[in-house]
């Protein structure tokens, strides 16, 4: 069920027997010369709505644009300050909790915002408003993302490649994947980019010239209707998990 299609009184029913809802959650952002800039979010609605069809849960309007000052030096970025973004979905967490929900899936497709999700997360666990835990794609199925690509990449690598490909791959300049791998960093260790310990670097062009990571010549559609199959199967367990915890389970502990 998709929110923003139904009338009002038909969601009525639906916030009277369920108690969860899907929220996805991207960015606007450069994903090198061969990906369109709303890749994370179009992977995050993608999946959203893919579970929301084969569970029946309620999947919200997708957050669109999120923490991504770190992308900022290439044509078209877009960002909200992390402060901004926190507020935001926490604000649009408690429009939710005041029609009844009282447990969230945040489905995440940008790194940027994991640690703001997870704080967000915090906050309204504490304030006993929402149960919200933040799901990362890529997370869910790390296994088969290392089967599949034998030099993957954070950041517009051939993951996300195949992501596009497969859900809208008319979006994909494939004509550009072999630019993509040879302008950008193949290889990529945190670790390496260290200095005595202290990570020294703040925005992606410090360290890859067109914003992209790993091969992309290696992505298919095939190998991303592999990847979206997989981590469909993942949400959907989740939702199904968290929709059968007894309300107490969600609440914070008492003090000791």
């Amino acid at each position: 069920m998709y929110l923003a299609d139904e009338a009002w009184p038909d969601l009525r029913t639906y916030f009277e027997e369920e108690s969860l809802a899907l929220v996805p959650l991207g960015s606007t952002e450069q994903h090198g010369p061969h990906l369109p800039e709303g890749t994370d979010h179009l992977i995050a609605q993608a999946l959203a709505r893919e579970a929301a069809e084969r569970t029946g849960y309620l999947c919200t309007p997708t957050i669109n644009v999120g923490v991504s000052p770190h992308h900022r030096q290439f044509h078209g970025t877009m960002w909200v300050d992390a402060p901004v973004f926190r507020d935001y979905v926490e604000s649009f967490s408690e429009n939710l909790a005041y029609h009844g929900i009282d447990r969230i899936v945040f489905v995440n497709a940008h790194g940027g915002n994991v640690e703001h999700l997870r704080e967000v997360g915090r906050r309204l666990h504490e304030a006993e408003t929402a149960y919200a835990v933040e799901w990362m794609w890529d997370e869910s199925i790390p296994e088969l993302v290392d089967d599949l690509f034998e030099t993957n990449g954070p950041h517009g690598g051939p993951k996300e490649t195949a992501m596009i490909q497969h859900i809208a791959g008319d979006l994909v300049h494939d004509d550009r994947l072999a630019e993509a791998r040879d302008g950008g960093l193949t290889e990529f260790e945190y670790d390496a980019m260290r200095v005595h310990g202290a990570r020294t670097f703040y925005d992606a062009i410090d360290n890859t010239d067109n914003g992209v990571l790993g091969d992309q010549t290696d992505a298919t559609a095939e190998k991303g209707e592999q990847l979206f199959e997989a981590a469909s199967d993942q949400l959907v367990s989740l939702c199904d998990w968290l929709a059968e915890r007894d309300r107490a389970e969600l609440l914070p502990k008492d003090h000791v």
